[in-house]
This record gives C-alpha cells, structure tokens and sequence, in this order.
C-alpha cells in the first residue's frame, strides 16, 4: 500500500496557504493534524507558538473540537483556566485548550478560515485583548 496522501478541501488548502506561516498536514489517529508554526499570541507572555489543530476526519462537516500550542502559554505569569493538560501528539507535548465550538458550528458554512477566527478569539481572551 502506498503513502497517504492528506488533502484538506480546496477551500481549506487556498487559505491555509494565503497565511503565509510554514506548516504541515498529516493524519494520525483519526484525525487531520495542522501544525501552523511562529503562531502569533497577541497579549500572552509567549509571543508566538506553534499552533495544532487536530480535525476530525470529515471536517468541516464534522464539528472541531479544542486546539493545542507548544511551548504551554501563561498570561502575565498565571496560568490560563482550561489548559492545565499537556498532551502528546506528533512526537511533541502540546498544551491542550478545553475550548469547545460544539453547537455554534455550522457544517457547510464554517470552515478552517471561519475555525483559526475562533481560536484566535480564545487566544486573545485569554491575553486579555
């Protein structure tokens, strides 16, 4: 069997490619693992992190659920409530953000740009922004 080849919708690829930060695309455990690297983190003491969104297989019909950054992000030195856990995945720990879309999702309208807005929005709450 040969290598498998990971293509997120056209849509999805176009945008993640007009950001301009390096990343990759891979499957592992069921899920559709994007890693955007030098992530800005306006307002939180890390300034940039890389950025893991792990999709479920079928997005963005199937709803998103948290997203993980490495290094761990603090704001002013305090922890932020809701990424106590550290997790592994791709051979790396990743801090995990327990923040969940779940019914605000909407399949054939939200999609990778409409789900990075929703962590960038997590992130800039979080540094008080």
């Amino acid at each position: 069997m040969g290598p498998l080849v990971v293509v997120l919708r056209e849509q999805d690829q176009s945008f993640l490619e007009s950001l301009g930060y390096s990343h990759s695309v891979e499957v592992s455990d069921g899920f559709v693992n994007v890693v955007l690297a030098d992530f800005p983190t306006p307002g939180l003491d890390q300034r940039h992190v890389d950025l893991l969104l792990r999709l479920p297989i079928g997005f963005p019909d199937a709803t998103p659920d948290m997203f993980w950054v490495a290094p761990a992000l603090t704001a002013k030195g305090v922890a932020i409530p809701g990424t106590e856990q550290i997790e592994n995945y791709l051979g790396r720990s990743w801090q995990r953000w327990s923040r969940h879309i779940g019914g605000q999702w909407r399949p054939g309208i939200d999609n990778l740009e409409t789900y990075l807005a929703y962590v960038r929005r997590a992130l800039a709450m979080a540094g008080g922004n």
